[in-house]
């Protein structure tokens, strides 16, 4: 029996599959990809990220898939959901549905109370990302964004992740544009102004929001989980009535 195809892209933690725990069971009835964003390797050392190959790659992911299908949903968490609304952009066409989970589109609002003062808040320190060591940013960058402190990376992969954080582009630099005629939620977990201002501002350009408890993972709730799961599986069914 044909599957569609679904396709998770991740944040700036948590990668591949392990950035999806809850969405595993989604492979039972779809053919399910996982991705890793570009720079994001379990072995290899981290790489400056790039809006344009994160969307690179997930537009191979929706090519081809050897039967002759091209096309699938998009499930997009945080800094994620950037690439996912460039690739949806750039080929509407293989996009059959997106769903954006707590996105970091900040460039779309960038100029609304909330996201102006994120930036205001973050911009001095991405300034000077270069001069710092891993750590000293990854700990600054966690004393503002969640005003707490982070312990000090020991293993290898929190080494690892330490740089990565460093070297991922400012998300109020991707060049956003709103995506026309593609069926999209915004699923928010209603912790964070910032996030709900921006799911307002796609609220008002058409697409669906919903709430779940969850803080910035409410994908990670059962409710989340369901909603992810409602919402593709409805627009299955209209993709499959438009085959």
């Amino acid at each position: 029996m044909f599957k569609q195809r679904v396709v998770f892209v991740h944040g700036a933690g948590s990668f591949g599959a392990a950035a999806w725990p809850r969405q595993h069971g989604v492979a039972l009835s779809y053919d399910a990809l996982f991705l890793r964003r570009h720079g994001f390797d379990t072995v290899a050392e981290p790489t400056a990220s790039s809006f344009e190959e994160d969307t690179r790659i997930l537009l191979d992911s929706l090519g081809d898939d050897g039967r002759g299908s091209a096309g699938g949903h998009v499930v997009a968490h945080a800094q994620g959901a950037i690439s996912a609304m460039m690739a949806a952009v750039e080929r509407p066409d293989l996009v059959y549905s997106l769903t954006l989970v707590e996105p970091a589109c900040l460039s779309l609002t960038a100029e609304l109370p909330a996201t102006a003062a994120h930036i205001g808040l973050m911009q001095p320190l991405h300034n000077v990302r270069h001069q710092l060591s891993d750590e000293d940013f990854q700990r600054e960058f966690v004393r503002r964004v969640y005003a707490t402190d982070l312990q000090q990376p020991v293993t290898a992969e929190e080494k690892r992740s330490a740089r990565r954080l460093r070297l991922q582009a400012p998300s109020w630099e991707a060049p956003l544009h709103i995506v026309p005629g593609v069926p999209t939620l915004v699923l928010t977990g209603g912790w964070e102004p910032l996030y709900e201002e921006i799911a307002g501002y796609l609220r008002e350009t058409g697409a669906l929001h919903r709430t779940a408890a969850g803080g910035h993972r409410p994908h990670d709730s059962p409710e989340g989980d369901r909603i992810i799961r409602s919402f593709i599986s409805d627009s299955s069914r209209v993709q499959a009535r438009a085959s």
